[in-house]
């Protein structure tokens, strides 16, 4: 039987050890353009994981004698980080004659921060916050709005005074947020059930942040603006982002009851670069020793084999060599190339776990001028005969993606060759061995509303849903030129808060990054199919990990982050299990669709927990609506609404719930005939 899937809860508890100790662990890394400000760039890390809204007496702050940093590299012919940014805390009493954390304007376990910041080319770490403020925990109206408590307007603006101005010109924020990441949980932990719906596994669980807002002059390693960029894919402007905590090597507990004594040299606990690394990727053996190699170091060369051929992949293959058939919430959708065939002379090529991938053109006179030429990035692309995936997941997490062929769209790509030039769709490519989030800063960014309505062109899918539109659309597919297309500025080009970053990469495991450049699925054969979108294309693209948003909005200035969830709201518990009582501006919402698959008429049956104005869209296999069913405004409680589809040619299509502008739910539809 297949071996249990290990955490998908993007960097939360992740490994053995950083489990516990919450206070350091890691929990998700997030870089993108900001989109008030396209000079600037915002960084997000976070930490402490599965913070109960109401987790006191005792609640959850940063931690004294931990090293928060965040990592930047601009250029890769120099080592280590280019710019490092440091967070140290400190936490105050300030009544020590109560129990409560917030009584009478004073504050208990309060934290402080110093904020210091080290350019390599430059010298040592200088201080730029001192002093920070960080918001308290959102307790409860008597303790934040409350004449007995802080007595602050609401929470909001505590959050709001919480933003400094370092003196290096980045504005900062640092305090408890509602946890962005989304995820189900409870399908994942199950061998991979991934359920249709699913449920968010942090719904309503907060956690701690680190938010910059950072100039792109300061991140340009020649400090350039963006406005010099030669193209939106300008290499220049790629930079990689990783963070960490580190605490002192040696703790000492005291028998007289005070606080423990750190000493030694400080040591690296947890890190994280891409979403879902040490989760998905390294096995739990060596998960303890990746959260100890600093990114970008020489001791990162020894995991690469779990890049090359990773595990993940055996639970979408259901021939001998996988388990695919015990993981069907996985299977039922994945596939992975076995036999592509995308070209006259080229292939077939295995990608399955093991197996060769494009190893076979390896000294191949063909592969001159690619990213595979020995010349260029052969070697490291091309490294055996058994790791198919050197040539896709590992460059997507490892390297950043290049604009050169074959990483380009396979759009009029001669004869339909992968390895010929196509259409530029990314590059953030840092040629630093490493795992980090990178980020090409030249791309412009997708505007998330237009004329204060959520724009329907921003995808959580990011550069997967600029593939599809790339290959699709005739706005892009009719030439080879540089255009932006929407989403290019997603996940894994950075990370936007937005972005669904597990049903990405499982798609990726499950191959659409090779499908995507013209090495198809094996229900393609070039001499007889009529096209390249097959029946296992469609399912990989259609395949959701069941939650594709967060559990609440996000604010649309900096820090972004939404505050985090109130412990109490003066008339009832809430929290993780209980939503009745949030009194949200968007009620939770849910839908089925019945029959699935249907001929001429499908039904959809939807939920609501409160109140709001519900729009289910149709969207064809390109993203494009087909029809819209404006419900209005709705109140809380189940209802039905019948869509006829008798217009619909036969095919799949998708159904989008929306509630208040808010997309909730996104179903897989079959239309028979």
């Amino acid at each position: 039987m297949a071996p249990a899937l290990v955490s998908l809860a993007s960097s939360h508890r992740e490994a053995p050890l950083i489990a516990y100790d919450p206070q350091a662990d890691n929990t998700d890394l997030y870089a993108f353009r900001s989109p008030t400000d396209s000079s600037k760039i915002i960084i997000i890390a976070n930490y402490i994981p599965f913070e109960a809204p109401n987790g006191g007496p005792n609640w959850y702050s940063f931690g004294q004698n931990i090293r928060y940093e965040i990592h930047i590299k601009n250029d890769a012919t120099t080592s280590g980080d280019d710019i490092t940014y440091r967070f140290t805390f400190n936490i105050t009493d300030e009544d020590t004659t109560t129990f409560f954390n917030i009584r009478l304007g004073k504050q208990n376990q309060k934290n402080t921060y110093t904020l210091e910041r080290k350019v390599s080319a430059t010298g040592g770490f200088v201080t730029i916050v001192s002093n920070g403020v960080v918001p308290p925990p959102n307790i409860g109206p008597r303790s934040i709005e409350g004449a007995a408590g802080l007595h602050a307007p609401n929470y909001d603006t505590l959050m709001q005074r919480a933003i400094m101005t370092a003196v290096s010109g980045e504005r900062v924020f640092a305090g408890p947020i509602d946890d962005p990441f989304f995820v189900d949980l409870g399908g994942a932990f199950d061998l991979g059930g991934f359920r249709q719906p699913g449920r968010d596994g942090l719904a309503k669980f907060n956690c701690h942040s680190l938010v910059l807002e950072i100039p792109i002059t300061t991140l340009q390693k020649n400090n350039r603006p963006v406005s010099t960029a030669s193209t939106i894919f300008d290499p220049n402007f790629v930079i990689g982002v990783w963070a960490s905590a580190s605490r002192p090597a040696v703790t000492t507990f005291q028998t007289n009851g005070n606080a423990p004594v750190p000493s030694g040299g400080y040591v690296q606990i947890s890190r994280i670069g891409m979403p879902l690394t040490n989760e998905v990727i390294i096995p739990i053996g060596k998960k303890d020793l990746w959260n100890s190699v600093a990114s970008g170091s020489s001791g990162e060369t020894r995991f690469l084999p779990y890049f090359e051929n990773p595990e993940l992949a055996l639970y979408v293959d259901s021939s001998s060599n996988g388990f695919g058939a015990a993981v069907p919430g996985l299977n039922n959708y994945l596939r992975i190339q076995s036999r592509s065939m995308p070209a006259t002379g080229l292939g077939p090529f295995d990608f399955r776990n093991g197996k060769s991938g494009l190893y076979p053109l390896k000294g191949n006179p063909a592969l001159i001028g690619t990213a595979f030429d020995p010349a260029t990035y052969g070697n490291l692309l091309l490294p055996g005969s058994t790791f198919p995936r050197s040539v896709d997941i590992m460059p997507i997490f490892m390297t950043g993606v290049p604009n050169l062929p074959p990483y380009q769209l396979a759009v009029l790509k001669v004869g339909g060759n992968p390895l010929l030039a196509g259409k530029p769709f990314i590059n953030n490519f840092l040629p630093v061995l490493g795992d980090m989030l990178r980020l090409n800063m030249a791309t412009p960014t997708t505007p998330r509303t237009i004329g204060g309505v959520p724009n329907p062109a921003f995808s959580s899918l990011g550069i997967i849903r600029a593939a599809v539109l790339g290959l699709t659309d005739p706005t892009y597919n009719t030439s080879q030129n540089i255009q932006f297309i929407p989403n290019m500025d997603g996940f894994p080009n950075g990370r936007r808060l937005e972005d669904d970053v597990t049903t990405i990469e499982l798609q990726a495991v499950g191959g659409v990054a090779l499908a995507a450049i013209g090495l198809w699925y094996d229900d393609y054969n070039p001499a007889t199919s009529a096209s390249p979108v097959t029946s296992q294309l469609v399912s990989t693209i259609s395949f959701t990990a069941g939650i594709d948003h967060n559990d609440t909005t996000f604010k649309t200035a900096f820090p972004f982050v939404q505050q985090p969830w109130r412990s109490y709201n003066g008339a009832g518990y809430v929290g993780p299990t209980a939503v009745n009582n949030l009194n949200l501006s968007t009620p939770d919402a849910i839908m089925v669709a019945y029959p699935n698959p249907f001929s001429n008429q499908v039904s959809f049956k939807y939920k609501l927990v409160g109140p709001g104005n519900v729009q289910i869209d149709v969207l064809d296999i390109t993203g494009k609506t087909v029809s819209s069913l404006r419900e209005g405004q709705v109140v809380a409680g189940e209802h039905i609404t019948q869509f006829n589809s008798a217009s619909l040619a036969p095919g799949n299509y998708f159904a989008r719930l929306s509630v208040g502008g808010q997309v909730y739910q996104t179903l897989k539809l079959v239309k028979t005939n």
